[in-house]
């Protein structure tokens, strides 16, 4: 079995690019101690941006895209020399891991990432995870730490996902604000999410979604507080801390688990009622007559979704033909065969 911890920037990165040792070292500490006991770890580790700023001069995250590319190419070896000293120092040996989200949406790369996390597993090695800020693009901007770590925990099909953080877990309004109280059931919890740290991206709002998208592929998720000197121990032991999402009872294969949330669709496909509940209901391929029209650029074998006459996305899946063939509603053309679509 498999846990996947994720730490955000501040909680690695202090003042004027310095690591933040004293974390790493009791959070490294835990994580050894859990290897020992058999499971396995997997670090999904923010904080290369934040660690490269200052040899640029800089003191909070930039927003230009070569200036955040330099500054993560800057820290990332910083960061990564972090983590294998702090486990190092556990006798646990740490192997670094960056991703990006084109990893993620291809599925022979997928795999591959799988299997590469299994072997650093099966030696008894830590994989610590970050995204390829350095060549990413869009993912700078619109990407964070927090989907990749529940994107890991879905590829490696954890059984719990922690996102730690420098509060305590989600509150209701911002923490220290009059009436904010600790969410415990993140299932259905109002709150109003602040903005993110001067250094970081994510913020509460992106941990909370980020949660939900684990839960909903049925991996629990705890966000907790990510200092102290035990954190790892209570959550994993059942000790309720932080704000606890239930992970879903449906039970998805590994491919069907990639369609619902590594690979991003391009487009839409609107059908009719009669195609939805051939789809839905009895579990039949799509058939392009009963495609209402079309949305997106996409082509055959791009992810698109499904959408019902209610205008509510239900499904999405690989395309079997491109828009053109599609719209001609030729009698018998299929637009999604049944083993390449997952129901919402």
């Amino acid at each position: 079995m498999t846990v996947v911890v994720k730490l955000g920037t501040s909680l690695v990165a202090g003042p004027r690019g310095s690591v933040r040792h004293a974390v790493l070292k009791r959070r490294a500490s835990e994580i050894a101690g859990i290897v020992r006991g058999g499971e396995s770890v997997a670090v999904v580790s923010s904080g290369a941006i934040a660690l490269g700023l200052p040899q640029l001069g800089l003191d909070r995250r930039p927003r230009s895209v070569p200036k955040l590319q330099a500054a993560s190419a800057l820290g990332q070896g910083k960061l990564h020399r972090a983590w294998e000293t702090a486990l190092a120092r556990e006798g646990v040996a740490a192997g670094q891991v960056l991703l990006t989200a084109a990893d993620i949406a291809e599925r022979a790369t997928y795999v591959n990432a799988r299997h590469a996390l299994q072997a650093i597993f099966d030696v008894g090695a830590v994989p610590v995870v970050n995204e390829n800020d350095a060549t990413a693009t869009d993912e700078i901007t619109f990407g964070d730490n927090d989907t990749l770590a529940a994107q890991v925990a879905i590829l490696v099909r954890a059984r719990l996902l922690v996102l730690l953080t420098e509060v305590e877990g989600v509150y209701t309004r911002s923490p220290g604000t009059t009436g904010a109280e600790l969410v415990s059931d993140g299932g259905g919890a109002e709150v109003v999410f602040g903005s993110s740290s001067r250094l970081g991206r994510g913020g509460m709002e992106s941990k909370v979604l980020a949660a939900r998208m684990a839960a909903a592929a049925g991996i629990p998720t705890v966000i907790a507080g990510g200092e102290g000197d035990s954190v790892l121990e209570p959550i994993l032991a059942g000790e309720r801390r932080g704000t606890h999402f239930r992970g879903s009872d449906r039970e998805l294969s590994a491919y069907k688990l990639w369609l619902r949330f590594g690979k991003s669709p391009k487009g839409r496909l609107h059908l009719d009622a009669g195609a939805k509940r051939a789809v839905a209901v009895d579990g039949r391929s799509l058939l392009a007559v009963g495609v209402v029209r079309t949305e997106g650029r996409f082509e055959a074998g791009d992810a698109v979704e499904l959408v019902g006459p209610n205008g509510a996305a239900f499904a999405s899946g690989i395309a079997a033909a491109s828009p053109a063939a599609i719209a001609s509603r030729v009698r018998g053309l299929e637009a999604m065969h049944r083993d390449r679509l997952v129901l919402y």
